[in-house]
């Protein structure tokens, strides 16, 4: 809740939808880097953060400031580049988008689900 003024404005948290895009072969093949794509897409407010594990182990990477769209609700991203071998060796690779009193929402990508 917030208030301006005597106005009292409720709002409500909408939790984002979280993705993570996996890498391309001719990436792999050609600069033996794997780059991977987090997108979480509407959400609102503006104050959910992203983060990266790879098999479980946690990985620092920054998360985009909340993009605002036009329908009032906002989108972030965040990418995680991993060497060929590391990217091998994975069996999975998670974004979570993480916000203060909220359960964390998980997107995830197995190396097994991305054609070679």
């Amino acid at each position: 809740m917030l208030s301006f003024s005597g106005t009292i404005f409720f709002f409500s948290v909408t939790r984002p939808k979280v993705s993570v895009l996996p890498p391309s072969s001719a990436e792999i093949s050609s600069k033996k880097t794997a780059t991977l794509v987090c997108v979480a897409n509407k959400g609102f407010p503006s104050d959910w953060s992203l983060s990266w594990k790879v098999d479980g182990s946690s990985r620092s990477q920054e998360s985009s400031a909340g993009l605002l769209e036009k329908d009032g609700l906002y989108s972030w991203s965040s990418s995680l580049t991993l060497s060929e071998q590391e990217w091998m060796k994975s069996v999975s690779v998670s974004c979570e988008a993480t916000r203060s009193g909220q359960p964390a929402l998980t997107g995830h990508v197995t190396r097994h689900q991305c054609s070679e």
